[in-house]
């Protein structure tokens, strides 16, 4: 379905948003949280950072004609958001697609026997692990597919997940990712067909497709083509507000049994005092990706010219161009994945100098790659970036070197249950001598923050080589390390 067949007078409707700033309009004595009481005596410093109306609008919950109440304004507006997706129900979040991906764990780990394992792509994101041990899964990973030539990962294959569903022994659901960080769009009807044959839901991590379905040259969404839950990360490409997103349950077998689950997790792991702004940032996105189908033709367009542009001038060449029918069954045309390598060029040094040389951020760097994101309706300068980037020469820092190459490190052997291994007594012991250990914590490569080490998981002299080249690189972070330099490591200690 696209975006014009959704459109209806309701889709033109923002009704959370509409309440918040009536709210703010009003003549109020604010007596109540939050404590700055929208005053700009009581609050200088934020009202003069943040503008009057902003505080106006940043108000507590549980308020009658907002949030509270039947038929109130928030609730229509997850209504209209259910609809504009296709969901059977949909949850707003205040704490990322994070908080969805701990959700979806915790419903997991409610479901079925707490022996029956997940079959979990390995390039997952950091926030499912974090579910994993809180829900205490028993994870049996399926491998994504790996580039050749950047030597990145993309989508698992239908094939790969019937291999891993067969290795788990009465398997209770399925977790994948996609579209990958460069825009790799996984085969998500075919995984489904897969994951029901099995008997078991499905669901997709969809944090960098929050605009899929909304355009007729956008790949259709998950939950369109059969997921059963499905997180969307809307402040990436979506256009809510840093740190907003929304949890969306599909109409398939399981949502039956699934709906009570993934509630209650909601529940455990929401906020008590959610963000206004950030809530009615989402009921405004899902507004303007319902009827900005024309704008967002606009930035796909941008997008196309500034790939073609890269083209023509012969030095870089496009990422996405060298997919075959085994990496992606579609790329999201909204992201600019640069090969910088094909010109000399290192892609961290590349991000790092374009934000110093010229001021222009891109989302991501590999030492061979820098991804550059067009949000939906934006229309950029394309020739900044791309004569920032012919202005680059392979000299210094900026010289591509295959010493300082880092190839993806492969994942040691799940020893013992992840739950266990973090609550398990620990020590930290020198990186060197971890090697062969279990691991006590979650170790993630940032970016993009998929997991290189997992609690319960042997650690391997490659990985301890990868992560510590990772910390010693330009902007490098290891997510969940001892210390920022990874000299040390906690282990199992037994």
């Amino acid at each position: 379905m696209t975006s014009s067949e959704r459109v209806d007078p309701e889709s033109r409707e923002t009704p959370y948003a509409d309440a918040v700033a009536k709210n703010a309009a009003e003549d109020l004595l604010r007596l109540n949280i939050p404590g700055h009481s929208a005053d700009r005596d009581a609050a200088p410093a934020l009202s003069e950072f943040f503008g009057d109306e902003v505080l106006k609008r940043d108000i507590g919950p549980l308020l009658s004609g907002i949030d509270k109440g039947p038929d109130n304004p928030y609730d229509r507006s997850l209504a209209l958001a259910a609809k504009a997706w296709g969901a059977r129900r949909t949850w707003f979040l205040t704490n990322g697609a994070s908080q969805a991906n701990r959700i979806g764990a915790l419903a997991l780990g409610a479901y079925g026997r707490e022996d029956q394992p997940v079959v979990v792509q390995r390039s997952a994101h950091s926030s499912f692990i974090d579910g994993i041990i809180l829900a205490g899964l028993v994870p049996v990973f399926a491998h994504p597919v790996i580039g050749d030539h950047a030597g990145i990962a993309h989508g698992v294959s239908p094939a790969e997940l019937e291999r891993a569903l067969a290795m788990a022994t009465d398997p209770k659901g399925v977790y994948v990712v996609t579209p990958s960080y460069f825009g790799a769009v996984a085969d998500v009807q075919s995984l489904t067909q897969v994951a029901h044959a099995a008997g078991v839901p499905i669901i997709v991590d969809e944090s960098w497709g929050a605009h899929f379905g909304f355009h007729p040259e956008l790949p259709r969404n998950s939950l369109a083509l059969g997921a059963d839950l499905v997180v969307s990360s809307t402040h990436k490409l979506g256009g809510s507000l840093t740190q907003s997103a929304m949890l969306h349950l599909g109409n398939g077998p399981f949502a039956d049994v699934l709906e009570p689950l993934v509630h209650r997790a909601f529940l455990i792991t929401m906020s008590t005092s959610a963000s206004a702004l950030l809530l009615a940032s989402l009921d405004i996105a899902r507004h303007a990706l319902q009827n900005g189908s024309e704008r967002i033709g606009e930035s796909i367009a941008a997008a196309a010219r500034i790939r073609q542009k890269l083209r023509d001038g012969g030095r870089f060449k496009i990422v996405s161009d060298s997919w075959g029918p085994d990496d992606a069954v579609a790329a999201d045309p909204l992201r600019v994945s640069v090969d910088v390598r094909s010109a000399g060029l290192n892609g961290h040094a590349v991000r790092n100098e374009l934000i110093r040389a010229d001021g222009i951020y891109t989302e991501i760097a590999t030492d061979a790659c820098i991804v550059a994101f067009l949000g939906p309706g934006f229309a950029p300068d394309e020739d900044r970036f791309v004569d920032a980037l012919n202005r680059l020469k392979p000299v210094g820092s900026l010289a591509y070197a295959e010493t300082l190459t880092l190839a993806l490190p492969r994942p040691g052997a799940l020893h013992i249950r992840p739950r266990d291994a973090w609550f398990a007594s620990a020590v930290a012991v020198p990186a060197t001598d971890a090697v062969g250990r279990v691991s006590a914590d979650s170790l993630a490569a940032y970016p993009p923050g998929i997991p290189n080490v997992l609690p319960g998981e042997i650690i391997s002299a490659e990985v301890v080589d990868f992560l510590r080249k990772v910390a010693a690189s330009p902007g490098g972070h290891v997510r969940g390390a001892s210390d920022p330099a990874v000299d040390f490591l906690r282990v199992v200690d037994a």
